[in-house]
């Protein structure tokens, strides 16, 4: 008896913690903060790191045989297998590229556009391929007049007057011309190779992450007129799991999208521009009213162009993607302060300035304000109109901007205060190799989501860019057919001494420009390693309504002076300031030699390091080996 006792005693406690460990992994044990039943951790504070910056996030990733830096876990991973695999940094950015595909689809997909700066080791020399949108030969100014669309007196930057979405804002995508144009060209594999990665997550899924699944929100599309207030049923289908968004910890599966990788692995781009998929994207467009045809798909091309480029302090050579990109400001900027600065704060440097200074955030911020004036009144598609890049990147009309500004009192920005919001979402990504190849890719569906309209069966949002044309006539970027649009994608590549420095970039829109030329001046005037660089407070300006946001400890420590200068300033958390990834590389003279640039058999790490920052305010990571 006392022995069935036992057994009985022995049995009831096991189930007790068999039912205490069903409870236990039933419970949210990893609540988010931004949920309404909050964990009491949300009431923590931060701790400290035990050496150097004691606010930065982490530490730099460094490795010498090639590294990835983007903003999502998985896809770094993804590119990283194709360098251990033999593959190069072009081959990496595309199976990097691939996987956002799949794990951030709000903000990247072969829907949308692309701009590349990629630094060839074995011929020493930066190349661009833009391969951003152009308009379908239907859409024109007079189209969007007679749809009841027209330019708003209120804001004079790109997208006055145009919808936020829809069909009427989606131009013909170049994404995947662009990725096959840089495979063919740099690469050493195939869409077969570097598509499998995504493939695989596509098919099997991927749990969504937190900041990711805060901004799964599908946007409006419909309808044709009015535009936007009804969303489209096919994206829903798409993209939300039982017809809601999926939350953070979802496993999420797009079956479609490895159906149209599949089809790209077998055919490549043709099967997008002239195949199957081309023919879903016609469908869709004539359905929603959009005038976009099978020629426009098929006559699509890309081009590889020159940078615009400056030195910077006599020692570096600073390349940004020229227009119809915004990045040929970060050059214009980067004389301004080189011009500006001495003549502004005599015997005064950035650096000496120092970022607890005022002043040399005023700096930075009147030099953002008189550069996107230039931004804003010439970027358009050079091969629609004269757009006078030499002359707006030299030094002599950067000093020409110093009296401009008032170095103790903020200046305007226009005659009026409008409503433009100039926010975007992209994704940034930069690979290197051990042949000491660099790739500064920038991918992007433009706004979250888009255009919110989804290709059927092939799992891809078709992005948004035609929404930064404007509808006032006499602006260089009115919308036209045939036309590439103002664009707000913002590839850096940096050298020293003929060499490659630094790769970097980061999302946001319009912040991409300033958020750029923030941390090259973080790295180049103070010195910051590449996490710290992008760990760093920043600011974000909206241009038409003249005002400023900063991140909450950078308003604590200046916001108050600079409102005594005349700035509109709020504090922000990080959204408004944009992402970050970065890669910088660090010879070592005394190591061996490495690998020749032609020598693709080579197995040798690089002769130095390469150290890579990512974006703490997401889920930004850095991989190498």
């Amino acid at each position: 008896m006392k022995r069935w006792r036992t057994r009985f005693s022995w049995l009831a406690l096991g189930m007790v913690v068999l039912a205490s460990r069903f409870v236990l992994a039933q419970a949210p044990l990893a609540r988010i903060c931004g949920e309404a039943n909050k964990a009491p951790a949300c009431q923590a504070v931060r701790g400290d790191r035990s050496e150097g910056w004691l606010q930065q996030t982490r530490s730099e990733v460094m490795a010498r045989n090639g590294i990835v830096s983007t903003v999502q876990p998985l896809a770094a991973q993804a590119g990283l297998r194709i360098l251990q695999q033999g593959g190069n940094a072009i081959d990496a950015a595309v199976a990097t590229a691939a996987m956002l595909n799949v794990t951030f689809p709000g903000n990247v997909g072969i829907g949308g556009d692309l701009f590349a700066l990629i630094y060839v080791a074995k011929e020493k020399k930066v190349y661009q391929l833009n391969a951003s949108g152009i308009a379908p030969a239907g859409l024109t100014l007079e189209r969007m007049q007679s749809l009841g669309y027209k330019a708003n007196p209120a804001n004079f930057g790109p997208g006055s007057g145009m919808p936020s979405g829809g069909i009427l804002t989606v131009t013909v995508p170049g994404s995947l011309w662009g990725w096959q144009e840089a495979l063919t060209r740099f690469g050493t594999k195939t869409f077969k190779d570097v598509l499998q990665p995504a493939i695989d997550y596509a098919d099997q899924g991927f749990p969504v992450t937190e900041e990711i699944a805060s901004l799964w929100r599908m946007k409006n599309a419909l309808p044709l007129q009015g535009c936007c207030t009804q969303v489209d049923p096919d994206s829903v289908k798409t993209f939300y799991v039982n017809g809601k968004a999926p939350a953070a910890g979802t496993i999420f599966r797009n079956p479609d999208l490895a159906k149209a990788f599949r089809l790209i692995q077998q055919q490549g781009r043709d099967a997008f521009y002239k195949g199957d998929i081309a023919r879903a994207i016609i469908a869709k467009s004539q359905a929603a009213g959009g005038p976009m045809t099978l020629e426009d798909l098929a006559n699509y091309k890309g081009e590889w162009v020159t940078p615009a480029s400056t030195t910077y302090h006599g020692e570096f050579s600073v390349y940004g993607t020229r227009a119809p990109s915004q990045a040929w400001g970060i050059v214009e900027a980067l004389n301004v302060l080189e011009q500006c600065v001495p003549t502004w704060y005599p015997g005064q440097t950035l650096a000496s300035l120092g970022p607890a200074n005022p002043s040399y955030w005023h700096a930075l911020i009147e030099t953002k304000k008189v550069v996107y004036g230039d931004v804003y009144g010439h970027n358009a598609d050079p091969n629609a109109v004269p757009v006078p890049l030499d002359m707006l990147t030299s030094k002599p009309h950067a000093a020409s901007l110093c009296s401009k500004v008032n170095p103790n009192r903020a200046g305007s920005t226009g005659p009026r205060r409008g409503d433009a919001d100039g926010t975007g979402d992209t994704i940034y990504l930069a690979t290197a190799d051990r042949w000491g190849n660099m790739v500064s890719w920038i991918n992007s569906n433009f706004a979250g989501w888009g255009s919110g309209l989804t290709v059927p069966g092939y799992g891809f949002i078709l992005h948004n860019r035609g929404g930064l044309f404007t509808l006032d006539p006499k602006s260089p970027n009115v919308i036209a057919g045939n036309k590439r649009p103002y664009n707000t994608l913002s590839a850096v590549l940096v050298t020293q001494g003929g060499r490659p420095l630094l790769v970097t970039g980061q999302h946001g829109g319009d912040q991409q420009g300033q958020g750029n030329m923030q941390v090259l001046v973080n790295i180049l005037d103070l010195g910051a390693n590449m996490q710290a660089a992008g760990d760093m407070a920043r600011f974000s300006h909206n241009q038409v309504r003249n005002e400023l946001q900063m991140e909450s400890q950078l308003f604590q420590l200046v916001g108050a002076r600079l409102k005594s200068m005349g700035h509109t300033v709020t504090s922000s958390d990080g959204g408004p300031v944009g992402g970050f990834e970065g890669i910088m590389f660090t010879p070592d003279a005394g190591a061996p030699a490495g690998c020749a640039a032609a020598d693709a058999r080579c197995t040798a790490p690089i002769a130095g390091f390469y150290r890579a920052g990512s974006n703490f305010r997401e889920d930004g990571q850095a991989a190498g080996y």
